[in-house]
């Protein structure tokens, strides 16, 4: 039945956009949840290390067997009620129970997933570069939203993405082993460099130690020579959105403005096309 599937162009896609669609549902819960038992085991840390009682912190829900609910009035959601965008249309953006209006972030996480799934598999096809691929796809999606929310690159994410890339490149997957490791230290000691330059200039923090492990995590997977085109894009993207948020008054001045959408956003893309990108600039004259 697979073999059906993967020779059947209409049949992958339709499974591959299904696939991600679930897939993005799951990552609504993992980008929701994943702060506060980070915050969670801190203060329980903070508490273990002053010697302060730590009864009366009950630690938030788990992640896959805590069950979803309303987050103002507590309904539990029924299956139906979390098919993936379907059940936004259905429920038409509002809880069953209290009519609060659901986040239109849900069914765009759902969507956005699905369709970078078929884009990735469009690509790769569905061998293991594909499957390799459709991993960095969800931890960059779940990072993302995650450092929307709360300015924040989890170490328990960028970490393992990172020593899965080194990983891959025993077998080269997508790069080798030299190319996976020199990406992984150059990526992270670029922006260590660039923040301690700008704080030395500034006297302020301009990104956090989270980004240089997701560029180091991204270098890993795609080797150093893709390091240049993700710091351009994240970097381009990264100004023209603070310049129109600034401009529209979404966006003071001296407000923190999360770096991580970028770098994941320019990571997939050049995942995806960056090897023509490159080649595409190497032929029009950019480098001579």
């Amino acid at each position: 039945m697979l073999e059906t599937i993967a020779d059947s162009a209409p049949l992958l896609y339709t499974g591959v956009f299904i696939l991600g669609a679930v897939i993005g549902s799951f990552l609504n819960v993992v980008i929701l949840r994943i702060p506060p038992l980070l915050e969670h085991d801190w203060r329980c840390q903070c508490r273990e290390l002053l010697d302060l009682d730590e009864s009366g912190d009950e630690r938030p829900p788990g992640i896959v067997v805590s069950r979803s609910k309303c987050p103002k009035c507590g309904h539990g959601i029924r299956a139906y009620e979390n098919i993936p965008m379907l059940s936004y249309l259905f429920l038409r953006g509002k809880c069953s129970a209290c009519k609060t209006r659901i986040s239109l972030r849900y069914p765009l996480v759902e969507f956005t997933t699905a369709v970078l799934f078929v884009v990735t598999i469009w690509h790769f096809g569905p061998n293991l570069q594909g499957l390799t691929a459709l991993f960095l796809t969800c931890f960059l999606v779940a990072m993302t939203g995650i450092d929307i929310d709360h300015q924040l690159l989890p170490d328990n994410m960028t970490l393992p993405l990172m020593w899965a890339g080194i990983l891959l490149s025993f077998w080269s997957v997508h790069t080798d082993l030299a190319s996976s490791v020199a990406g992984a230290i150059a990526g992270y000691l670029f922006l260590w460099a660039v923040y301690h330059l700008f704080r030395l200039l500034t006297g302020k923090e301009g990104m956090g130690y989270g980004d240089f492990k997701l560029l180091g995590a991204l270098g890993a997977w795609m080797g150093w020579s893709m390091l240049p085109l993700v710091i351009l894009l994240s970097s381009v993207v990264g100004a023209v959105v603070g310049l129109i948020l600034m401009g529209t008054g979404r966006l003071k001045r001296d407000n923190p403005m999360p770096f991580g959408p970028f770098i994941a956003a320019a990571g997939w893309i050049a995942l995806i096309w960056g090897q023509q990108i490159v080649n595409f600039y190497t032929r029009s004259g950019g480098f001579g």
